[in-house]
């Protein structure tokens, strides 16, 4: 019984945290990514670079290396005040639909 309601609690809490969405800075932009080489990338065919320190986060908000961005993948990106991008995510369908 303490198991089956153990399991059930978890359930819930797993379903509940997949259906929150997350909230993007009022300044994120929308584009098409792909990494490049190091610490390149090219956003909506242009070239760009990943700032120091940049995060990039998968759909599942886990934070990623550069090298492993899906091809192609739609994304919510910030640039600093030097041109380069500061953080990535990687949208979910939920996401890209809003």
């Amino acid at each position: 019984m303490k198991r089956s309601l153990a399991a059930a609690a978890l359930l819930c809490l797993a379903a509940l945290a997949h259906a929150q969405l997350r909230s993007f800075p009022a300044q994120a932009k929308l584009g098409t990514i792909r990494h490049l080489q190091e610490m390149a990338v090219q956003i909506d065919g242009r070239q760009a670079q990943l700032a120091r320190g940049a995060q990039v986060r998968d759909a599942h908000n886990r934070i990623l290396v550069p090298a492993a961005i899906p091809a192609g993948s739609l994304v919510k990106y910030t640039v600093n005040a030097q041109g380069e991008v500061s953080a990535v995510w990687i949208l979910t369908s939920q996401e890209a639909g809003r």
